[in-house]
């Protein structure tokens, strides 16, 4: 079965629940390739994947279609890359980077190596439009949101919190440790598809010194 759990959201939704970020990609992309009737979107989370539906008559019908949907064993984890889509430069200089350093027990300059050596993946999007929840980086990079959130946070920083790196696209309130910052644009409604990272890209952030590009 696609889901151990699957929820009415409304009567033009279904949430569908998994135990891992993978494993939310995986499914969210065996349902865009399965094509399921009256599906209008598909919006995966951390632990979850949302469907909305055209109407509440494709409530029933998709949820029965959903219980005989399989995935394939080899589609529930996510293979690194050989290339990436998306290259991130950024200047370490965060103002949380000591922090991070302690709190996990390595130098700056490991943190930065554990940062730049391991590609991530867009899992969804977040608070802002172009803010994306980035995964499956260095295990040793969680850390804990800040006991004090900033009340603002300039565009372009790069941060940490839990298992997830992220950019704020834009000027905003946060509480993510800060690492970084980057001048990469995650939001242009000029652009064809608006945001740089979507669920799914693979990121790989490079390390330059002094200012962005």
């Amino acid at each position: 079965m696609v889901s151990n759990t699957i929820r009415d959201y409304g009567d033009q939704g279904l949430l569908l629940e998994r135990e891992s970020t993978e494993q939310v990609l995986a499914l969210a992309a065996a349902l865009r390739r399965a094509g399921l009737p009256g599906v209008l979107d598909i919006v995966p989370a951390a632990r979850t994947v949302l469907l909305k539906l055209a109407d509440p008559q494709h409530q029933a019908p998709t949820r029965q279609r959903l219980q005989r949907l399989r995935i394939d064993a080899a589609e529930t984890g996510a293979e690194r890359p050989t290339g990436v889509d998306v290259v991130i430069e950024v200047v370490y200089d965060g103002a949380d980077l000591a922090d991070v350093a302690a709190h996990t027990g390595m130098d700056i300059a490991a943190v930065i190596e554990a940062h730049t050596a391991t590609p991530w993946r867009v899992g969804f999007g977040g608070f802002a439009p172009g803010f994306a929840y980035l995964v499956g980086g260095d295990p040793r990079l969680a850390v804990p949101r800040r006991s004090d959130p900033r009340t603002v946070v300039p565009a372009g920083s790069v941060g940490l919190a839990g298992e997830f790196s992220g950019i704020y696209p834009r000027q905003s309130p946060g509480g993510w440790q800060l690492i970084g910052r980057t001048d990469a644009v995650l939001w242009d409604i000029g652009r064809a598809r608006p945001a740089l990272l979507e669920p799914g890209t693979w990121v790989q952030f490079q390390a330059i010194s002094g200012s962005p590009r």
